[in-house]
């Protein structure tokens, strides 16, 4: 009799640890993420995930987009598509950081000034700017 209650209190307790671990993963969540957007046909799928990541993320969470490449064309200020222009005035609006390789701008012959608003610079590089954020202990994405 006395073995099973030993093995009824410890499968209890090996259950109940289970049960708490199980609430401590449900309770990590990402709270930094940075999306690696350098693809001018992803351009409209990373900010859709964005979108849907900041509906559904948890409470403080800070996105940032670093943007080069064919990707950074498109948001040359000049552009007509409204689309894109509504989705990255709605990002900054909500406080998600975009980034714009300094690389990339040169390469064009561009500055910030030539992008629609909302950029900041990445100054040594988009590539360098997500390495530095994941050393930061941003959760790097790339749609």
């Amino acid at each position: 009799m006395q073995r099973r209650t030993l093995f009824q209190s410890l499968l209890a307790a090996a259950l109940a640890g289970l049960a708490a671990r199980q609430a401590e993963a449900d309770e990590a969540r990402a709270t930094r993420v940075v999306y690696h957007i350098s693809s001018a046909n992803k351009v409209a799928f990373a900010l859709g995930n964005m979108r849907n990541h900041r509906a559904g993320g948890p409470p403080g969470l800070k996105l940032a987009a670093v943007v080069h490449g064919p990707a950074l064309g498109l948001f040359r200020g000049a552009t007509d598509n409204d689309r894109l222009k509504h989705a990255l005035a709605a990002a900054v609006k909500e406080g998600d950081a975009f980034y714009a390789c300094v690389n990339t701008l040169n390469s064009l012959d561009w500055t910030l000034d030539d992008l629609l608003p909302g950029f900041a610079l990445a100054e040594k590089g988009g590539v360098v700017k997500l390495a530095d954020l994941q050393a930061q202990g941003w959760i790097y994405l790339r749609p």
